[in-house]
Parts: structure tokens; sequence; C-alpha cells
């Protein structure tokens, strides 16, 4: 049953709410159930594997430092848009390599960088391993990149990889 329909509350719910856009119809029922069936399966393919946690201590401290990064981050940015009248900020982009190549660790360094105010990720591009960035006040790229590379990247790679 299970590789039939690998997310039965899935295709439950789509089924469901196929029918509660829908007028209730024998067809509009057919219809529904085949593209759940059909969504319940292209979510099945998608699933990734599980991660592995290896040093979870380190990963606790990990977050703890973003924790930290972001309250500072946070009081920059606030304390840049408050005080800098004069426009003397830099924003820009960067790129950044990386070596790290673990899908679940880039996607957690992804939502740490996003959630850093003053920082977005923007691209990850696979086949040369770089990372492009922009950032609000870019005053040092050697600073953000030391920050990324041995902070972030170096305890991620350890956690996961």
């Amino acid at each position: 049953m299970r590789t039939v329909l690998p997310y039965p509350l899935l295709f439950v719910s789509l089924v469901l709410m196929w029918l509660s856009l829908n007028r209730f119809s024998l067809g509009h029922l057919v219809l529904g159930s085949v593209i759940a069936l059909l969504a319940s399966a292209a979510m099945a393919s998608l699933r990734p594997d599980k991660p592995r946690l290896k040093k979870i201590g380190l990963f606790a401290r990990l977050l703890a430092l973003v924790f930290y990064d972001i309250i500072r981050s946070n009081l920059s940015v606030a304390s840049l848009i408050l005080n800098d009248r004069n426009g003397r900020r830099k924003s820009g982009f960067m790129t950044i390599p990386l070596e790290m190549k673990n899908p679940t660790g880039l996607a957690v360094l992804a939502v740490l960088l996003t959630s850093t105010p003053g920082t977005a990720w923007l691209e990850y591009n696979s086949t040369e391993s770089t990372l492009l960035i922009h950032v609000l006040d870019l005053k040092d790229e050697e600073e953000w990149m030391e920050l990324i590379k041995n902070r972030y990247e170096r305890m991620l790679m350890e956690v996961f990889e």
C-alpha cells in the first residue's frame, strides 16, 4: 500500500481540497483522485535522505553562535538604517567558494545566512561549488569570507559529513 500511496494523508487532503474548490460530481472525484495520486508520487520522488547529525553538541554550539550573530546583526542593521543618513553604506554581492557538498548542510547554511539580517543567500552554483550572497553593509569581503567559511561551513561539514 505504501508504494501506491506513499503519503495517504496528503492524498486525502488533496482530494478534499479539489472537491471543495469544485462542484462535487463523480467526474471531479475521479479527476481529483488522479491528480492527488500523481502529486503524492511526485512528492515521494522528492523525499531526501534522512540527515544524520554526527556531532550534536557541535550543532548546538553552532546554533548558539548563529543566535548571537542574528542578535548582533539586528542591532547593526537597525543602527545602520537609523544613523546612515548620508548613504555611506556599501551593499554588494560576493561569490564564496564552498567545500561542502552535503545537501542538508547546504540547506542549513542557506537558512542561517538568510535568517541573519543584512545578508541573503541568492544562488548556489553546484557545478562550481560557489555561493552568491548579498550583504547590506559590505565593508570587508575577507571578513565575510572568513565568517562563512571558517565559522559556519567548517562546523556544518563536521556536523553533516
